[in-house]
């Protein structure tokens, strides 16, 4: 069963090595479908996901940083990267790159952010977040 269309925007942030795809490889493609997420509760994100939906791109690994914004342009569809079926993926598209990346440091060191999912949930990919939680990070990047 779909999600019903939210009447606002949500904000998300979503996880990726940069040796994988990076910000960059985004940014040259324009957009993609942001495929291969194999953990259940992100799952049920994508799920959840809706075009509007803005995007935080953080770079995991060696970067540690918030670089840039996206958006949902499609809504959960079957990702055929999968070997299995029930796997979605959502369509992405580059918005901006932040003037400043937000590094994991600094989201630790705010207190505003102190309860941020990417604090909690480390590993899990594709995480929400609130809108203060967006507009904060967005406004230190900007």
């Amino acid at each position: 069963m779909k999600p019903k269309k939210n009447a606002l925007p949500q904000h998300w942030l979503v996880k990726s090595e940069p040796d994988a795809y990076a910000w960059l490889d985004l940014v040259r493609d324009g957009r993609t479908a942001w495929t291969g997420v194999r953990n259940y509760q992100a799952r049920i994100h994508l799920n959840t996901m809706q075009p509007g939906d803005q995007v935080l791109f953080y770079e995991s690994v060696t970067t540690k940083a918030v670089v840039g914004l996206t958006e949902v342009t499609r809504p959960a569809f079957a990702d055929t990267t999968a070997d299995e079926p029930g796997w979605v993926a959502v369509e992405l598209k580059a918005i901006r790159a932040f003037a400043r990346p937000v590094t994991l440091a600094q989201i630790k060191a705010e207190p505003a952010l102190a309860k941020v999912a990417l604090l909690r949930q480390s590993r899990l990919s594709v995480l929400p977040l609130s809108s203060e939680e967006f507009a904060l990070i967005a406004a230190l990047g900007a």
